[in-house]
């Protein structure tokens, strides 16, 4: 299957992490995965795989989610390995972020960890199992795109399910977790709290009222009436969150203010949802506005700016057994974990998909100024995917 030119997986990494991937919606500008698209697309044809470009909403620009796939025989059944091909900003790096220079046993660059790293481990890991004579499954690969903003590609994937032509018994959604299975995680909502006042001169603040001043008064009691008093827990993946980190207001020194506006982070656990957060904090706006006549919010599912649902231990129990028992093939440990962040298994939960998070690197080095992926964590990682592909499927 594979040619004589094929890359070297650190190679094949090195390649990736020089294309610049930076999400569109952090640089503003259109077509950041176009290239990696390209590449991993006539890489894989160059490799002698099938692959499919899959519609997205940023298609116009070049930046489909790519599908490769590996078919044995129509009797066996299909396993999907993801990972998304955007990074977040270069700005404020230490190091060189696309230079993906090798040196005290790591690779260095933006990418090399979260995660292209887990893209290169799974493209070398088909290659092998394609050469290999252990083949219990179908294989496909899906290269998403707007995974470290809106998770518009895996979005986009899930529409795209009824015409991929197999139905997958599992998602492997790759991202840095030192090779331990994480089978749960939290999701998230960001949502937007205006207060409304009235413009005046400031040498006659009487006759406004500051959007500010009611601003201040909401978030005191966000944090001491609603964040204070979260308490769903989660074994592995811990505590609901809640935070007020961005706000903005007014326009000039001389005027009374008569916006504000306040933009929170919700994380839910498993087992809460996201369609509960803002009815919750309504009431107790409605029960502020009572409080402190005069008062002017506003609160609509059209101020949420995004949300993510947890991953849950719902639909993964065969798949989790599978990849333990890999696991054990290589002598690794098959403990499960949950995390506090979210990844695009959220989205396949909750359409019903078993999906599990596992792959090379350490979540620790993502998103850094100096990322990096230590160079026996790629090669780890292609054993561990390799053993994956050749651990027979299980059911539910």
């Amino acid at each position: 299957m594979s040619s004589s030119k094929t890359l070297p997986v650190r190679e094949l990494l090195a390649q990736m992490v020089r294309i610049y991937s930076v999400n569109s919606n952090v640089t503003g500008k259109p077509g950041a995965e176009r290239e990696m698209i390209n590449f991993l697309e006539n890489e894989m044809q160059s490799r002698g795989f099938e692959t499919r470009r899959l519609k997205t909403p940023t298609s116009e620009h070049g930046c489909d989610n790519l599908l490769v796939t590996y078919h044995v025989d129509d009797k066996l059944p299909w396993l999907m390995f993801e990972s998304h091909v955007d990074t977040v900003t270069l700005e404020g790096m230490t190091i060189d972020p696309l230079a993906a220079e090798i040196r005290d046993g790591k690779m260095w660059g933006r990418g090399t960890c979260d995660t292209k790293g887990t893209g290169a481990t799974m493209i070398e890991a088909l290659t092998r199992y394609a050469a290999g004579s252990d083949k219990p499954n179908n294989i496909a690969i899906v290269f998403t795109i707007d995974e470290e903003f809106g998770m518009t590609g895996v979005r986009a994937l899930i529409k795209d399910w009824p015409n991929l032509g197999f139905t997958p018994a599992g998602v492997i959604v790759g991202e840095p977790t030192l090779m331990a299975p994480l089978v749960s995680h939290n999701g998230n909502v960001r949502w937007i709290i205006r207060t409304y006042g009235v413009a005046a001169h400031s040498s006659n603040p009487a006759a406004g009222r500051s959007a500010i001043s009611d601003m201040a008064f909401v978030i005191q009691a966000m944090e001491s009436r609603y964040i204070a008093k979260l308490d769903r827990y989660d074994e592995l993946t811990g505590k609901a969150q809640c935070s007020i980190n961005m706000i903005q207001g007014g326009v000039q020194y001389n005027i009374i203010p008569e916006h504000c506006e306040i933009r929170i982070d919700r994380r839910i656990v498993p087992g809460e949802r996201h369609a509960d957060v803002l009815p919750a904090v309504e009431k107790l706006l409605e029960q502020l506005a009572q409080e402190r006549p005069g008062l002017k919010f506003s609160q609509h599912p059209r101020d949420i700016s995004f949300t993510c649902p947890p991953l849950t231990r719902q639909h993964n129990a065969g798949l989790t057994r599978q990849v333990q028992q890999a696991l054990t093939r290589l002598s690794l440990p098959t403990q499960v974990k949950g995390a506090p962040f979210c990844t695009d298994a959220g989205d396949l939960d909750e359409a019903g998909i078993p999906t599990l998070v596992i792959g090379p690197g350490d979540i620790a080095q993502a998103h850094t100024k100096d990322e990096w992926i230590a160079l026996e964590q790629i090669d780890k990682g292609v054993d561990l995917y390799q053993a994956i592909m050749t651990q027979p499927c299980e059911g539910k």
